[in-house]
């Protein structure tokens, strides 16, 4: 197989062994800009996934180059929960000069612990999940990047696992904003009580977790790293987009309550 192009937003395509046809495309509302999901980039996509025009893995390895610029920290290594993290801690770790070090390893015999359901089963899940390569990181200040914290539970175990495998700091970094609203477009997001950004916990979500410090990627810095090659595109483009260069169209509002279309209940 090889990659053809993307599908547009609203076309309806055929597909024939003798070739790709447009059937139609659903026009949105003239000026409104696209509001395509920007935690595909985050967290669904898969790495080698293109959309608009780029490689999902890239997008993250900024994502990470971008953390670092606003949320540096004095540690020995960086590192990752594997795997879904790995393009943002490459990206840190390059742009901080650190070493990257693997500190944990996945036993592929556990299932998924996000579908566990209760918190007691999905934090023991965690536990089960991971095998520590202590000889890595002992005694050393290790910065973890994780691409998301949504309800808090996976990420405690992982820290207490390394500081008992000897680790001697354990700095968080979320390549992502907070999630604070719901989505009702389609993601399955945890109620509003649930994510841990909205709980009072958040304020101490350090000591709450058991991490030296969290700190997350800005909101402006998820857009700009999403959309920079997006934008360097259109501009060496000789065809004149119809939307400006600033509506580049991306839905944020489980970030920022901001939703895209006009809610109807």
């Amino acid at each position: 197989s090889r990659y053809y192009r993307e599908v547009l937003p609203g076309e309806i395509v055929k597909i024939s062994r003798h070739d790709v046809q447009t059937l139609d495309v659903v026009r949105r509302h003239e000026g409104d800009p696209s509001a395509f999901c920007i935690f595909e980039y985050v967290y669904f996509a898969r790495p080698d996934s293109i959309f608009e025009g780029q490689m999902v893995y890239s997008v993250r390895r900024r994502c990470g180059q971008q953390l670092a610029i606003e949320a540096p920290v004095e540690a020995d290594l960086v590192s990752t929960v594997p795997e879904s993290a790995t393009p943002a801690a490459l990206g840190y770790a390059q742009k901080c000069g650190l070493p990257y070090v693997e500190v944990l390893c996945k036993n592929r015999y556990v299932g998924r612990t996000f579908i566990q359901p209760n918190m007691r089963l999905r934090q023991l899940g965690v536990a089960k999940k991971f095998g520590v390569l202590s000889d890595n990181f002992k005694g050393k200040r290790v910065v973890i990047i994780d691409d998301s914290i949504v309800r808090g539970n996976t990420i405690s175990p992982i820290i207490k696992l390394l500081r008992e495998s000897g680790a001697k700091e354990v700095h968080i970094r979320v390549a992502s904003p907070p999630i604070r609203f719901p989505c009702y477009m389609g993601i399955n997001i945890p109620t509003k009580e649930e994510l841990i950004a909205n709980r009072p916990e958040f304020y101490d979500l350090a000591n709450y977790i058991g991490a030296d410090s969290v700190v997350y990627l800005s909101v402006e810095g998820l857009v700009s790293s999403v959309q920079e090659s997006i934008k360097a595109r259109q501009e060496n483009s000789p065809i004149t987009q119809k939307s400006p260069i600033g509506k580049i169209g991306h839905c944020t509002a489980c970030l920022t309550g901001d939703y895209p279309v006009e809610l109807e209940w």
